[in-house]
């Protein structure tokens, strides 16, 4: 077991007070080896704290005083300090193994670890999980998980994780429920595989086995033009539809047994059958809505002025954990924040969501630097800067515009366009905006003026980099980094002074909220 490593010290903080300093070794805590930030925050949030620190070599012991629960101060370099238990799944359609070659080492890590599926909402499928780890759960408390369901008939289910522990593994979800653990689950839908019967069957195994569920998504199969598996193959539309309807069938039998939908559709299902979002009521608050469900409709509200604060959750207990590192989707999305060095330290959970659809996009949104007023401007000097009046171009993928492009037309704004990113890194059918990466925005922005306006989502972004490794200062124009969100873009846009110049001038050049 590795010590953790302090990779951040917070100015006057408790542990700068005391003299902790970067690279320093925390060797134990109050005499205990710690083997996750789990433990961490369990033993550093009595008013005294001792700490056993390797420095240059040497050890050294510091002795720390302090509020009660009050937070140390520090980042280290992992969350887990024991080894990531890592998938012994081998499900055909993993997207992991559809990753470009080259890519770096930690974005390959496929974790199977309840702790992360706690600490970064990444989903697990219980097939490592153990009577010592329920245990845990139970007595530290160890809410919300995420649970990769699939399928709920044993033979269907070990048919695809390849694993026979996918047969019996359900068990655990079955005791996390008897024990109150608030539990969310997943099913990515493969066409030919777990579709048509076998997804009646689980919907319904899910109602009958496991009403206590918080919720469950459907999310649809990423497949890119690294696939290898002959059976992975994306959506038809008519079987896009075909599952839409069994979810939502499924959703009223649940609203009418259990006084709530509990099943979801991700967004990604109604681009690809061409039907027209549910009612923004039908997300039931959206919960889900880091998992690709509802963000549409909560995109829309933002957009339109019906809120001023971005629709989302922060799941999981690394919202407010004293030292977990910020990685993979909790880490900045540009240069500037505190973030350790590997960005994909917290492995990327069971599942093609990670990667492959919607879901988990914006799974860690405290994670981002508040966004001001104006957006943040990147990339490279340029001899013509654009200014506030310019054309603006905004950046996106192809699902992503299927979804703004009826949001923005109605409003008449002549000197926006959509600037949609053809995906030819990944391929396939890979089309969500967090995917896009630099080389295909280079292609994509080379033959545009230079004098405009370009506005980039986020959430394509890790720490100031695109998963291909290129930054922002690589791309041919300037561009301004902004919040994924319909309240950011809103005020990127200028839309409200838009909307009040339109009025003074009794032209309704925008639409108003909710119509």
């Amino acid at each position: 077991m590795s010590a953790p490593v302090v990779v951040a010290v917070i100015p006057d903080s408790p542990a700068d007070l005391a003299g902790l300093v970067v690279g320093d070794e925390l060797v134990s805590v109050n005499g205990q080896a710690i083997r996750d930030v789990i433990q961490w925050r369990v033993l550093t949030d009595e008013p005294e704290v001792h700490l056993e620190v390797a420095r240059g070599g040497l050890e050294t012991e510091i002795e720390l005083t302090k509020a009660a629960g009050a937070p140390l101060g520090i980042e280290v370099d992992a969350a887990v300090f024991d080894r990531v238990r890592t998938c012994d799944n081998h499900c055909e359609f993993c997207f992991i193994h559809q990753l470009p070659p080259g890519m770096r080492r930690s974005l390959s890590l496929r974790d199977d670890d309840y702790r992360l599926s706690f600490l970064y909402g990444n989903f697990t499928t219980l097939t490592r999980f153990t009577e010592a780890d329920l245990e845990r759960v139970i007595t530290e408390g160890l809410s919300p998980l995420y649970v990769s369901i699939h399928a709920t008939d044993p033979h269907a289910r070990t048919e695809m994780l390849r694993n026979p522990r996918g047969a019996t593994s359900l068990r655990w979800l079955r005791a996390l429920l008897d024990a109150g653990v608030e539990v969310h689950g997943q099913i990515v839908v493969c066409p030919g595989v777990n579709d048509g019967e076998i997804l009646e069957d689980t919907l319904a195994g899910v109602l009958e086995e496991y009403p206590q569920l918080a919720d469950v998504a459907l999310v649809p199969l990423g497949v890119s033009k690294y696939n290898k598996e002959a059976r992975m193959r994306p959506h038809t539309i008519a079987e896009a539809r075909a599952v839409v309807s069994s979810a939502e069938r499924w959703a009223e039998v649940a609203r009418t047994v259990l006084g709530r939908r509990m099943i979801h559709v991700a967004d990604e299902y109604y681009l690809l059958a061409g039907l027209p979002f549910p009612s923004p009521d039908a997300y039931e608050g959206f919960g889900m809505h880091e998992d690709g469900i509802g963000m549409a409709r909560a995109f829309e509200a933002e957009l339109v002025g019906a809120t001023d604060e971005a629709i989302g959750v922060q799941p999981g207990f690394f919202s407010w954990v004293d030292g977990a590192p910020a990685t993979g989707y909790r880490a900045p999305r540009w240069e500037g924040g505190a973030a350790s060095a590997d960005d994909g330290g917290a492995g990327s959970g069971c599942g093609t969501a990670a990667f492959g659809s919607q879901a988990n996009e914006a799974r860690a949104p405290e994670a981002r630097p508040v966004p001001s007023e104006t957006p943040v401007a990147l990339g490279a000097s340029r001899p013509t800067r654009p200014n506030v009046n310019s054309p603006v171009g905004v950046l996106t993928g192809p699902l992503g515009a299927q979804v703004l492009e009826p949001l923005l037309a109605p409003l008449g704004l002549n000197d926006v366009r959509l600037l949609v990113v053809e995906n030819r890194f990944f391929g396939g059918n890979v089309g969500v905006t967090g995917l896009m990466v630099g080389e295909d925005l280079i292609r994509t922005l080379s033959d545009e003026p230079a004098d405009h306006r370009y506005l980039l989502p986020d959430v394509c972004l890790s720490q100031g980099r695109f998963l291909d490794g290129l930054t922002v200062e690589d791309l041919p124009r300037q561009v301004e980094v902004v919040a994924t969100d319909g309240v950011a873009l809103r005020r990127a846009l200028h839309l409200d002074e838009r909307r009040l110049a339109g009025r003074h001038q009794n032209q309704p050049e925008l639409i108003e909220s909710g119509q």
